[in-house]
């Protein structure tokens, strides 16, 4: 809708007043620069003009012959098993273009923890948007696309973490805590709270190690909005279950063992 809005402006203003209800017309011509335009347009005292039987005859025949070449794009489109960035014509005229035939019915995630011991405990980093917590009220995205949350759930999509190697220069860049990237989270896990007493060299306040863990999210239900003491308590907005781990397969991950896959990929 960004796009489609912006070009309703574009249109011209005889065809916008005989065709929009009033409340629309204030809209886009409301201003009083333009009220008397308005009431000579609502006079009919301009009217749009008709077209030329020429180019009446070119865009009907136009509108029929894409009509005709899109009859199989259609069918595709009303298809179970649907081409994607397929042309269905020998000159290419027409086609279909998408990111996803088939969205996944379950909303599987990517959690990225890190840790100052091989031991323990992890701290997950947040994400603006993405569900994470699953204390946290899903957000409201529209109008601003954040491409960082966008990218990690392709990633999850995708498969193995081959198929989306800027995930290494991501981990790369958490562990080094570079501002920039830091700054496209909801916030850093590593940040020492204002209250406490931290050094600015004291390493416990740093990450070593990190890995990312892929869970299954769906939404909780109300039904069982009580603890296994049956008291009531504030219910989650997501349930979730670990489903394994993402990257590495095995082991832990450092600052050196990524930087020799980001130079070496």
């Amino acid at each position: 809708w960004l796009t489609i809005v912006p070009a309703i402006f574009c249109l011209d203003d005889a065809f916008l007043m005989n065709n929009l209800p009033p409340f629309a017309q204030k809209i886009a011509l409301g201003t009083p620069a333009t009220q008397s335009y308005i009431q000579t347009i609502a006079s009919c005292a301009i009217g749009i003009k008709q077209a030329p039987i020429t180019r009446t005859i070119v865009s009907t025949a136009f509108f029929l012959f894409m009509a005709k070449l899109n009859t199989n794009v259609v069918r595709n489109l009303l298809a179970r098993p649907q081409l994607m960035n397929a042309s269905f014509d020998k000159l290419r005229l027409c086609g279909t273009y998408g990111a996803f035939g088939v969205v996944s019915e379950q909303r599987e995630e990517l959690i990225i923890e890190s840790a100052n011991n091989i031991n323990g405990p992890w701290k997950e980093y947040q994400f603006k948007v993405k569900p994470g917590d699953v204390h946290r009220r899903p957000r409201w995205i529209s109008p601003y696309h954040h491409r960082i949350d966008w990218q990690m759930w392709i990633a999850s999509a995708s498969g193995r973490v081959e198929r989306s190697p800027w995930i290494y220069s991501l981990l790369l860049k958490l562990l080094r805590q570079e501002k920039d990237v830091i700054g496209l989270l909801e916030s850093d896990p590593w940040k020492p709270d204002m209250g406490a007493e931290s050094k600015a060299d004291d390493d416990s306040n740093a990450p070593k190690y990190i890995r990312i863990e892929k869970y299954r999210y769906k939404f909780y239900d109300t039904k069982d909005g009580t603890n296994s003491h049956g008291h009531e308590e504030k219910a989650p907005y997501w349930v979730r279950e670990r489903v394994g781990r993402y990257f590495p397969r095995q082991g832990i991950t450092t600052a050196d063992m990524l930087e020799e896959l980001v130079n070496g990929r």
